[in-house]
């Protein structure tokens, strides 16, 4: 049974007006105070509400580096083990950017039903997609499956990179959030390394690339079960209740478990009162209101969508470390006009372009990728995060792919010293676009960040 000063809170709750400040006698958010000063949590707990759905970017860079490999088994003569190996380089191209253009439906299908799903049924969705197009595609008996398994696949994509940070952002403890956020553009990374080692050990076994693709259903099954036992997103369940999309009293009390198992023991019994402040936070900065698409555009949507939208834009585009890492940012900058001076002075030299792509790379890798993802799952308000989340996931796969198409016309158009050099002025313009638009939410729960930074 609650205790009077949460029935009090719950009371509050019903008289939400049209004013997002009022929150019947409650007439300041507990943005500065409350439970999560103290958050206590147990790190077992906690980490597996990252694992499971960080697997959903594993498997994602695992087909990256699978596919590498995967295309040159798939065209041999002697290897590749079916009578229609004499792919042209259009149907090459379908096989390599299949998965992408998925993902890009997927994000388009995210953005209609990830609210309704809730961010754990959307992962154990992906799961299932991931599991079947690895399946279809290592069982393909010609061309037309196998793209067929590869859009399946990419689909699982657009979805498990749409609703993965978001379901961690919403679980993880704030302390650790941005850690655990960005440790899954690591799992990315481990996926690739483990796509590219896998490949490199089958490439030479005829039907390779069978296995290849097959190798990934163990990983989607695994994720799949972790999600079915993970409970759903508490920030989720409450949202639905502020809307009146259930019962008040049910959805409060499910949520106060789901936060309990994902804490363990040591969050002792703060969890009702963490929720109570939750929701009276949601009430106040107007999360009462369900979204509509033109909100999408408007107020703190649109500066969010314009940060998120931003950033996943000059991720993809420069690959540029974020503000976090002001170091990591000079030093990426200037390996781009390392690579630019080694194609237009330096062709004699070719350490200098080693150089260069390792510190580009690595600033990249320990700086923009994770926190391009992480910003976007914590910046849009909660009541718009699917859909706002799913908009930044389809412009980073949009430029993505605009990126990869257009690479090899515009070097053979301007050269390769010219190309990297627009792209180091680009990534000036990101360090620009990062220090006057991008705020710091280092510390802050999501609803704090919502309240302070929009």
């Amino acid at each position: 049974m609650a205790s009077d000063p949460q029935q009090h809170t719950l009371s509050s709750l019903g008289k939400v007006g049209k004013s997002s400040g009022e929150i019947g006698s409650v007439e300041e958010p507990l943005i500065n105070g409350g439970v999560h000063g103290s958050e206590n949590y147990s790190v077992v707990a906690a980490i597996l509400p990252f694992l499971f759905p960080a697997l959903g970017g594993l498997l994602y860079g695992y087909d990256i580096g699978a596919t590498s490999c995967a295309t040159i088994s798939i065209v041999s003569a002697t290897l590749s083990g079916i009578s229609w190996y004499d792919l042209s380089s259009v149907e090459i191209g379908l096989i390599t950017s299949g998965s992408l253009y998925g993902a890009l439906i997927g994000s388009v299908l995210a953005f209609n039903v990830a609210d309704f799903l809730g961010r754990r049924r959307e992962l154990l969705a992906a799961a299932l997609l991931y599991f079947v197009g690895a399946l279809i595609t290592a069982l393909a008996p010609d061309f037309p499956i196998m793209v067929i398994g590869r859009f399946v696949y990419g689909i699982g994509i657009g979805l498990a990179m749409h609703a993965a940070p978001m379901y961690i952002a919403e679980t993880a403890p704030s302390k650790i959030r941005g850690r655990l956020i960005s440790l899954k553009e690591f799992f990315i990374v481990l996926g690739m390394v483990g796509g590219y080692g896998i490949g490199s050990l089958l490439v030479d076994t005829v039907a390779g690339w069978r296995y290849m693709y097959g190798a990934s259903t163990p990983l989607a099954v695994i994720m799949g079960i972790g999600m079915w036992w993970l409970p759903a997103s508490p920030r989720w369940l409450l949202l639905r209740a502020i809307q009146g999309k259930g019962n008040m009293q049910e959805l409060r009390e499910t949520a106060v478990g789901c936060l309990y198992r994902l804490r363990g023991p040591a969050f002792g019994d703060s969890a009702p009162e963490q929720v109570d402040e939750i929701l009276t936070e949601l009430a106040y900065v107007g999360d009462e209101k369900e979204a509509t698409l033109s909100e999408m555009f408007k107020g703190k949507c649109l500066k969010a969508l314009t940060i998120g939208a931003g950033l996943v834009l000059f991720q993809q585009i420069t690959g540029q470390p974020s503000v976090l890492y002001y170091a990591g940012s000079i030093l990426q900058v200037i390996s781009l006009f390392l690579l630019g001076s080694y194609y237009l002075f330096l062709d004699d030299v070719p350490v200098v372009a080693v150089v260069a792509l390792l510190l580009y790379v690595g600033c990249y890798q320990l700086s923009f990728g994770p926190i391009g993802w992480l910003m976007i799952s914590e910046i849009f308000p909660l009541r718009l995060r699917g859909r706002g989340l799913s908009i930044a996931v389809l412009v980073n796969f949009g430029a993505n792919a605009l990126v990869t198409f257009a690479f090899s016309p515009l070097k053979a158009l301007l050269g390769a010293a010219i190309l990297f050099y627009i792209f180091g002025a680009i990534a000036v313009a990101s360090l620009v676009f990062i220090f006057f638009v991008v705020p710091e939410t280092k510390g802050l729960t999501l609803e704090e960040i919502e309240a302070k930074c929009l």
